[in-house]
């Protein structure tokens, strides 16, 4: 089975500072493998990923691929 044609991926682009937020929030931006703004970064998409995606959703775009 062809793990590529069976799951989904997720583009990750950061698109807004992270100052004034929270350190809980800076850090999830982080684990994300986003290093600067405006990186982007793809990600498989599962249940982990998705729910660091809601707890930073206004500072990120995600697009499905």
């Amino acid at each position: 089975m062809d793990s590529n044609s069976t799951v989904k991926r997720l583009r990750i682009t950061w698109t807004k500072s992270a100052i004034g937020y929270s350190e809980r929030q800076k850090r999830t931006i982080r684990a994300l493998g986003l290093r600067q703004l405006g990186h982007t970064v793809e990600h498989e998409d599962t249940p982990v990923i998705r729910g660091m995606l809601d707890k930073v959703r206004h500072l990120v775009r995600v697009e499905e691929v």
